[in-house]
């Protein structure tokens, strides 16, 4: 693709609605892309690919004549060039995951759509585009070359004596730089600085994608004299884009040795995680004896927790998690999950205990979203940490209630009285109490106001009743102190998200 084109786009999806909101999603041209047709199956796009020979492709995955996943084997078959983007709906992750086999670059869940969303995959397409560009330089010489490189590392034996490979390499050593942009807010820069400044004559730089890990790969050829030179340079390089996180492989000499030099790259890659403060990660780096740590004593934990020992239930994770942060070997997936599932189980704990965690309910799905996002320990420990304090916070509400006597006698009285009739004015002339004081006590001592608490005290034994007891509806809601049948149901569906009668079908029948 020349600097400065448009990159050209086909849609191919059977429902014309899809096609049409894709379309004015963006301002295509103003982004740097072109629609340059639309198609409503594979068989049709196939024909309108062969005339425009776009540079991505976005497709549906069911389709009629042929769907998505055909269409994507057939254009990788035809034209490998080509980038495909998969359109899917929920439910469709099996052929989904079978087109990412054919090399799809990535995927859209059609009811996600929007347009951050949609500019964000094609700028990663465009991005590999330009990679794969940068790998062939539009010359047959090294177009060859790339597919020999991407042979050797898939295990295909090839014939080394190959003159493609000696003239692209002429030195004697080569080294694997690994290039993880996610971590990078502007990644054209990061590339520029870091595959075209090393100001050495006699290094060979060949970009390659790889697919598996969805990695930029710089295979570097250079003279074994210059090994330190390369290596002090791609150092001095990386202090200047600590945003990036990058892995060196051992220098190897044999061309053929690319593709078990490309495990150790995959591998360090991953292990990166766990060195966040390390911007170039060599095996060198990494510790001598592999850091190991015991199972998470979860029932000690439980116990504590619902002990109400609260600082050493939160003590011992934070402990455990400084460990687990140099545990290095466990697979991220493994350790993003183990901090997941804490944050699960503490929000669980503490609503099962009593505790109001309306607020802690946010956090919680925060915290797992960017958990999940999270590209290094670091980040993971920042928002388990912002997750414990929160959990602190609803801890702190709930002990300043109960250590307070007239608050403490307040939500007794509430508790024992919610069925009778009950108002601010009527509980502040029992307690002796002004009105308009006990409504700010009330408000400054508790979470939530006077009425709001005594609703959701009303609405918490009304679902215990429709659940347990044969009551009618229309029973239950003076039962629990609403002599008005239309506001009871009205206060139920606000603080249960459904009606009376929908709850106890959903729990019951």
């Amino acid at each position: 693709m020349k600097a400065n084109e448009l990159c050209t786009v086909v849609i191919v999806d059977d429902e014309i609605l899809i096609r049409e909101g894709i379309k004015h999603y963006l301002d295509w041209e103003q982004e740097g892309f072109q629609i340059v047709g639309e198609a409503s199956n594979g068989r049709e796009a196939l024909k309108i690919i062969e005339e425009t020979k776009p540079h991505i492709v976005m497709t549906d995955i069911v389709m009629p004549l042929m769907d998505g996943e055909e269409l994507t084997k057939e254009i990788k078959a035809q034209y490998p060039d080509i980038e495909v983007i998969i359109l899917s709906s929920f439910g469709e992750f099996d052929y989904v995951r079978s087109t990412f086999q054919s090399g799809v670059v990535d995927y859209i869940l059609k009811p996600n759509l929007d347009t951050e969303g949609l500019l964000k995959v094609l700028n990663r397409a465009n991005e590999r585009i330009i990679l794969n560009h940068h790998s062939t330089n539009d010359s047959p010489k090294n177009n060859s070359i790339w597919n020999i490189v991407e042979k050797t590392i898939k295990g295909y034996e090839v014939n080394l004596d190959e003159p493609v490979i000696t003239e692209t390499f002429p030195y004697n050593t080569f080294y694997l730089l690994g290039i993880n942009t996610k971590r990078a807010s502007h990644q054209e820069e990061c590339d520029e600085n870091i595959l075209t400044d090393f100001n050495l004559d006699s290094v060979v730089q060949l970009p390659y994608y790889d697919q598996k890990t969805n990695l930029e790969v710089v295979i570097l050829n250079f003279c074994k004299t210059d090994e330190e030179k390369v290596k002090n340079k791609l150092l001095q390089n990386t202090q200047r884009i600590t945003e990036v996180g990058l892995v060196l492989t051992e220098s190897f000499s044999t061309f053929s040795d690319i593709g078990i030099y490309i495990e150790e790259i995959r591998l360090l890659q991953e292990y990166h995680f766990y060195f966040p403060n390390i911007t170039l990660l060599q095996k060198l780096d990494l510790p001598k004896q592999t850091p190991s740590i015991a199972a998470f004593n979860l029932d000690q934990f439980t116990e504590d927790f619902t002990q109400q020992r609260f600082d050493s239930a939160i003590q011992y994770v934070r402990d455990y998690a400084k460990v687990f942060s140099t545990c290095y070997t466990t697979k991220v997936s493994e350790y993003k999950s183990f901090f997941s599932n804490i944050i699960f189980n503490i929000s669980i704990l503490l609503r099962n205990m009593d505790y109001d965690v309306t607020e802690l309910e946010k956090v919680k799905y925060e915290s797992l979203q960017f958990v999940e996002e999270s590209n290094t320990t670091s980040k993971v420990d920042e928002y388990l940490n912002k997750f414990l304090m929160e959990c602190y916070h609803c801890i702190t509400i709930k002990r300043n209630q109960t250590g307070n006597p007239n608050m403490r006698k307040l939500l007794a009285y509430i508790q024992k009285h919610y069925a009778e009739s009950l108002t601010l004015t009527g509980v502040a002339n029992h307690f002796h109490f002004n009105p308009s004081y006990l409504s700010n006590y009330f408000s400054v001592h508790n979470k939530e106001g006077f009425v709001d608490y005594l609703n959701k005290i009303r609405i918490e034994e009304a679902t215990k009743l429709l659940i347990q007891s044969d009551h009618s509806i229309s029973e239950i809601g003076p039962m629990v102190g609403y002599t008005d049948h239309s506001y009871f149901s009205k206060m139920f569906k606000k603080l249960k998200g459904m009606s009376p009668s929908a709850y106890r079908r959903k729990f019951v029948e």
